[in-house]
């Protein structure tokens, strides 16, 4: 007899032994009603991590405790595609191999993308045999498989012919680095030692100027207005002069909005349209220009003059320099601000105008909220809902587009002839005006897929068997930093297109960190 018990001789066999033998499968009883879980799906991006193990362990003791009960049990795995996390691996890749996404084109970039899927998904599939989790194989989904890709596109169809999803050009985050819009839930905030500036703009025929506070100089350069209250004693007199932009020299208004706090700074503001999404709704208000002054990897554009190439950071050095030397720089103080970063690559990102496609939330939010507050979906601990309503309670509108490649591709077609947009489930290459119709660009965020989750398993928009039988699901165990992300997301979606809540309880357990308190990723 050895020494020492081996289990890696053994497991692997008795795993596949389970398997072979069909204990996970569940025997269908209409007389009973069944226990469900659909596994978090991990991203295909790497190795599970022991957050994973966490997560698995706490599944597997309910599922098995329901099986050894003679419930009908049911646990479906999958993986996730992971739309930006997955692409910034793969690029990252072929950056070592000497090779750029444009240099392979979409398609030769997919197949890149669907080969890293198969490697690093086999891989998980492989872990969680070896974690011993007692899930049914032949139940398996992944996000861009053909049935949920179906079920993508039923629901982008459905939301956009009802009104839900709407196309047009707002304030995104967006990450330089990525190229692509992330949601709010997709930034990290961090306190940041910073400085704030204060400018002085003078008053255009006149020796007096106006000081204005900023912590982005350089986005004076798309500056189209500054701004005072209509309370405001000190400034009432300015309202509808003009100023001349520092360095730039380009006049531009003094408007009055309620926006301003007066108490706050100097009590006047910059407004620049295309780089804070409060500015970009004064300018709206008081129909200003909007310039936008960043290529998407935030460089400075063509409308940057001079400083047309250099990077934000350079440009900035180089503008509070010029601003200095020319009489214009009044003081810089220290500041202590948050700072926004994208959190797969914790470049800071940049608020930025684009055009994207959103889906309208508030009324989508309210059945979701509700369903909570009346007990019908129960968060244990249920010191987690706060979190829940935090979010839904002050839900905006949904960026949903992504500049990627890897994804699920928006179902949207624009005619060449008559600028007509034509979404649809099917792939159309001719309008109803004889024009050419070409497919968007952009995928979906990686959310909306995950979002169909709970029904899109079993087929849905199919009226499957396993659809009439295991949906609702009974317990969703997952860690309360995806609630905003993904949580949320599936309770609205299920509640709109099933009419029916996607689960019982939500079970939030913590999150595995390392000694540095950071999280396992």
């Amino acid at each position: 007899m050895e020494n020492r018990f081996e289990p890696s001789r053994v497991e692997g066999n008795m795993y596949k032994n389970w398997e072979e033998k069909g204990y996970f499968k569940c025997k269908k009883d209409i007389s009973k009603k069944p226990f469900v879980i659909v596994m978090p799906p991990p991203n295909v991006t790497g190795k599970l991590h022991m957050g994973h193990a966490l997560d698995q362990t706490l599944q597997d003791i309910l599922i098995r405790y329901n099986r050894l009960k003679g419930v009908p049990t049911l646990w479906v795995p999958g993986t996730d595609h992971a739309a930006i996390a997955t692409e910034v691996k793969v690029v990252e890749k072929l950056r070592k191999e000497g090779k750029t996404k444009d240099m392979l084109g979409r398609e030769g970039f997919l197949k890149e993308a669907w080969a890293w899927k198969e490697e690093f998904g086999g891989e998980i599939k492989n872990q969680i045999r070896k974690m011993g989790s007692s899930c049914d194989w032949e139940k398996e989904r992944f996000t861009m498989d053909d049935v949920c890709s179906d079920a993508v596109k039923e629901v982008f169809v459905k939301l956009y012919n009802e009104g839900y999803i709407y196309r047009g050009k707002r304030i995104v985050n967006w990450c330089p680095h990525c190229k692509t819009s992330i949601s709010e839930t997709e930034v990290e905030y961090s306190e940041n030692k910073g400085h704030l500036w204060h400018i002085r703009y003078y008053i255009d025929g006149e020796d007096k100027y106006i000081t204005i506070a900023t912590t982005r100089p350089e986005t004076l350069l798309g500056d189209t207005a500054v701004a005072v209250n209509p309370r405001d004693e000190r400034y009432k007199d300015l309202v509808g002069k003009n100023v001349i932009l520092p360095i730039v020299n380009r006049k531009i208004p003094v408007v009055s909005d309620e926006y301003v706090e007066m108490e706050f700074g100097t009590g006047v503001v910059k407004i620049t349209p295309a780089h804070d999404p409060n500015d970009f709704m004064v300018g709206q208000r008081h129909n200003l220009e909007v310039i936008n002054i960043m290529n998407e990897d935030a460089t400075i554009n063509e409308n940057g003059g001079k400083y047309r190439g250099m990077d934000r950071y350079e440009a900035r050095e180089k503008i509070v320099k010029e601003l200095e030397e020319n009489g214009f720089l009044e003081k810089i103080e220290d500041y202590t601000n948050n700072v926004g970063a994208c959190y797969r690559c914790h470049t800071v990102i940049e608020p930025y105008l684009s055009l994207q496609w959103f889906v309208k939330m508030e009324e989508l939010a309210k059945p979701a909220i509700e369903a909570v507050k009346n007990g019908d979906i129960k968060f244990l601990p249920k010191r987690f809902e706060k979190t829940y309503f935090n979010w839904m309670e002050n839900i905006q509108n949904w960026c949903i587009s992504r500049q990627l490649w890897w994804g699920h591709r928006i179902p949207a077609y624009y005619c060449d002839k008559c600028d007509k947009i034509t979404v649809s489930k099917e792939n159309v290459d001719t309008c109803s005006c004889g024009g050419h119709l070409k497919q968007d660009e952009d995928s979906l965020d990686t959310w909306f897929s995950s979002a169909l989750w709970p029904f899109s398993v079993f087929g849905w928009p199919n009226n499957t068997e396993d659809l009439k039988y295991f949906y609702p699901t009974s317990t969703l165990v997952t860690g309360y930093d995806i609630i905003t992300f993904w949580v949320s997301k599936m309770i609205f979606t299920s509640l709109k297109f099933m009419g029916e809540k996607p689960f019982e309880n939500i079970y939030i357990h913590g999150i595995v960190r390392d000694s540095q308190r950071k999280k396992d990723v």
